[in-house]
């Protein structure tokens, strides 16, 4: 559960969370170039593929992420693990094809490349990492290490 009201762009990130690398921007589209007005529902549109949303679960037994993908083949799609812990998903989705006798009344499907990165904990298993898409949803599965119990010995408290 987030501790970030949803005002904020209904995200799930958690700004408490070490982990997360979602960075609330409050400026974002505050800012836009009047030239570029007409265009602004086109480039939200790609900026929302740009930054794929993807949900962050831990389980007792793994991590699971799950990136809502729709119209992506798994060909499309990279899952990758760099520096020992950190996953990396990307992709993109092309821009359709137009002909000259097209006439677009309205573009609202995000088109262009995609990249988000998490750093896991020291007990994500990154070399057990596996990946399944399916109706356009991504699920990446991390297994984790099992926790190591302290040793506990017991000492007898001898009488003086």
């Amino acid at each position: 559960m987030s501790l970030i009201p949803s005002i904020f762009g209904g995200r799930r990130s958690n700004v408490f969370d070490p982990f997360s690398q979602d960075v609330w921007d409050p400026f974002e589209g505050f800012f836009t170039p009047s030239s570029a007005l007409a265009n602004a529902s086109t480039a939200r549109d790609v900026a929302a593929f740009t930054n794929a949303r993807v949900d962050w679960k831990e389980t007792p037994e793994a991590h699971v992420f799950k990136a809502d993908l729709p119209g992506l083949k798994k060909e499309e799609v990279k899952v990758e693990v760099e520096d020992k812990n950190v996953l990396q998903i990307s992709g993109e989705r092309s821009n359709e094809k137009e002909e000259k006798n097209d006439k677009w009344h309205r573009v609202e499907r995000a088109s262009g490349k995609f990249m988000r990165r998490f750093r896991l904990p020291e007990n994500a298993k990154m070399e057990e990492v596996k990946a399944t898409m399916e109706n356009g949803v991504l699920t990446v599965v991390v297994p984790k290490a099992p926790e190591k119990k302290p040793q506990v010995k017991s000492i007898d408290i001898s009488a003086n």
